[in-house]
């Protein structure tokens, strides 16, 4: 069997949250949840699991880079819910070009923040 991608867990101050921005912004699917996790399915079968950490344990979230491949259609849809939603967002990971998208690499992209902070990148093209 090939190596593949099957799931990940992302720190969250309050994982439905967290989950439900995925959701709305990336048109995923949820998923069942147990235990600590709110689960949300990618196409794929790629789950991505949120879990509340502790704020006395852990007052401050390490903050991630997760990049995220969609086609032009739902870039579209997306970049208008973030608009809407007034979500800060960057055409470069430096944050120096606010308000805009990129396109590199032959595609879009765009750079935002989820709601625990984490560096959300949205691309229509891969890299390789």
């Amino acid at each position: 069997m090939p190596v593949t991608f099957n799931h990940t867990i992302v720190a969250a101050r309050d994982r439905t949250e967290s989950a439900r921005f995925f959701q709305e912004i990336f048109e995923a699917a949820s998923a069942p949840s147990w235990g600590p996790f709110t689960n949300v399915l990618l196409d794929g079968g790629v789950l991505i699991q949120f879990a509340d950490l502790p704020v006395e344990a852990y007052p401050e979230i390490q903050n991630q880079h997760y990049a995220f491949l969609v086609d032009d259609a739902l870039f579209d849809r997306a970049y208008r819910r973030l608009r809407d939603k007034g979500v800060e967002h960057w055409a470069d990971p430096q944050m120096r070009r606010p308000g805009e998208t990129n396109t590199g690499h032959g595609g879009r992209g765009v750079y935002f923040r989820d709601p625990a902070g984490h560096f959300l990148e949205m691309i229509t093209t891969p890299y390789l």
